[in-house]
């Protein structure tokens, strides 16, 4: 793979590899995969969480439903699902 940097960026690298925090492009760029990894990580644990607070919101309030029927709907919805791609 090939990776065209712009001027700043590639000014970037070389200054975080003139200060001695990676000996080379490449551990730079892994570097800041990993951030970006991270990133998306926390970003869907914070939906997560806040999914779960809404839940517990509602079931504070008493809007809740019995965990079978939900098993028992989502068991549907995948069956239909797979007569959908069976019959195509």
């Amino acid at each position: 793979m090939n990776i065209i940097l712009s001027p700043q960026q590639e000014k970037f690298i070389q200054s975080q590899i003139a200060k001695g925090k990676y000996t080379n492009m490449e551990e730079v760029i892994d570097s800041a995969l990993k951030l970006l990894e991270k990133q998306d990580y926390e970003q869907w644990l914070d939906e997560t969480r806040q999914k779960v607070q809404v839940g517990l919101e509602q079931l504070e309030k008493g809007e809740k439903v019995d965990g079978e029927i939900v098993i028992a709907q989502l068991k549907a919805k995948l069956q239909q699902m797979r007569e959908e791609n069976l019959s195509e």
